[in-house]
């Protein structure tokens, strides 16, 4: 077991993959494990999740800087950009980073039948030519190598145009603040940095979009009072982005509930600066350029054969080892890190 910022993980030693998927906290294992308990003895029902999905719903938006009115709950990122792509009129012109996660571009790229464009460019050519189109779909911070887009240079070139900015926060949201509340969708899975399980991933819609799209998922828990829209017309949905909601998961909300409501307690600064230090001093130990991110990419030859021999787990993305550094990691790790590659 280790501890870090408070909380007991039960075994990330030499675990430098969160960018796959984050550890939680024994307290949020603890919480799966009293709700499926629960399900084995027939003693939950639904409303017993309704706590937990507006815990989760206002960490989310804590962690985002975004209004809690303004989020939904769905279970994917792309399921969350299906009813956003679909607002979008035919021909439109879609931007996106050269070698984007697909749960951000593939949405907008399965409009092609209808004249929807979708372009690629470098990551750092974005800002410069996102007043040229339609949309602008980004991951704050790229999921391959941990690149980060420049969210101020973005603004500026988008600020007063036509251009609507979807940010993916997968990558970002639980080791760094930033300022999203200024785009018009902010979107992200709970089941990485944010250390939720898969199944849950959030979206905030801008008042303005949210106007325009139109609830593809319309279901009971979409409804104004969710346990008496249960059946019948006529159409009652909720005022807010709940009207978007997918049914819940109901397991894994209470694992995002746990998880989210402490990294929302978190002073995130503290933790950038730890992920940040051990990833600095990653890529100076390895000769790899500077950087800014928890994400760092390792493209020597046999790199990943190493660290899995010196059993710490990592990943492969684009034909280069990716490692991670979250609260949970620790100098131990670095050195292993370290000595794996370079003995």
């Amino acid at each position: 077991m280790r501890e870090a910022f408070g909380a007991t993980f039960i075994g990330p030693e030499g675990y430098l993959n969160t960018a796959s998927y984050g550890l939680p906290p024994k307290t949020t294992v603890d919480a799966l494990e009293r709700v499926h308990r629960g399900w084995a003895a027939g003693t939950i029902a639904g409303p017993d999740f309704d706590a937990d999905i507006a815990t989760a719903r206002a960490a989310f938006a804590s962690l985002a800087g975004v209004p809690a009115g303004s989020v939904a709950m769905g279970s994917s990122v792309a399921a969350l950009l299906g009813p956003v792509a679909s607002s979008l009129p035919d021909g439109a012109r879609v931007l996106v980073a050269e070698g984007e996660f697909t749960s951000v571009s593939f949405p907008f790229a399965a409009h092609g039948g209808r004249g929807v464009t979708v372009t690629e460019v470098p990551l750092e050519r974005l800002p410069e030519l996102a007043s040229e189109h339609d949309v602008v779909a980004v991951s704050t911070v790229q999921s391959a190598d941990g690149a980060r887009v420049d969210l101020a240079a973005l603004r500026a070139a988008t600020r007063g145009t036509d251009t609507l900015v979807v940010l993916d926060g997968t990558q970002q949201l639980g080791w760094l603040r930033l300022d999203l509340a200024w785009a018009d969708v902010v979107v992200s899975s709970s089941y990485k940095w944010m250390l939720g399980p898969t199944g849950v991933a959030w979206a905030s819609y801008a008042d303005t979009l949210a106007e325009r799209l139109v609830p593809h998922h319309a279901n009971r828990y979409a409804g104004g009072l969710p346990w008496e829209t249960t059946y019948g017309l006529p159409l009652r949905l909720a005022d807010d982005a709940r009207r978007f909601d997918i049914s819940p998961a109901w397991f894994p909300v209470v694992g995002a509930a746990a998880s989210l409501s402490w990294m929302a307690s978190l002073d995130l600064e503290r933790v950038t600066a730890h992920s940040r230090a051990l990833a600095d001093a990653a890529r100076g130990a390895l000769h790899l350029p500077p950087g800014d991110s928890a994400i760092v990419s390792i493209p020597a030859e046999h790199a990943a054969k190493r660290l899995q021999e010196a059993g710490l787990r990592a990943s492969v993305r684009q034909g280069a080892a990716r490692i991670a550094f979250h609260l949970y990691n620790t100098q131990d790790d670095l050195d292993r890190v370290v000595d794996a590659l370079t003995s």
